[in-house]
């Protein structure tokens, strides 16, 4: 596998992590604030969700293969998975700001 294909799956792994992070933080906060922090979750899935399509089509542009499975996905990504759940507000933000500054650098790279 070549450097580049290998740093897009990479990429693609850890937005699809992140992606699912955000939705699974989406489905399970709680709390004063669970209006604003259910819709900031929704909308950052979303987003995320967007962007995994371009990035694997990207990979099949250079003639390779998408992980075609949930541990291909995990095996290639370097965020971790988390089971934060209800007011665990403050952690689930952090733990996406990491994932973000992750996914950020790992497609900076790429580029």
């Amino acid at each position: 596998m070549d450097e580049l294909n290998k740093s897009m799956r990479e990429c693609l792994a850890n937005t699809f992590v992140m992606y699912f992070k955000a939705h699974a933080f989406h489905w399970n906060v709680e709390g004063i604030n669970f209006p604003t922090y259910h819709e900031f979750f929704g909308n950052l899935y979303e987003e995320l969700y967007s962007a995994v399509d371009p990035i694997a089509e990207q990979i099949r542009a250079l003639d390779a293969y998408a992980p075609a499975g949930l541990n291909e996905m995990y095996a290639s990504a370097e965020i971790a998975d988390s089971n934060l759940k209800g007011d665990a507000v403050k952690q689930m933000l952090g733990a996406l700001l990491s994932d973000n500054e992750k996914v950020l650098a790992c497609l900076n790279e790429s580029f």
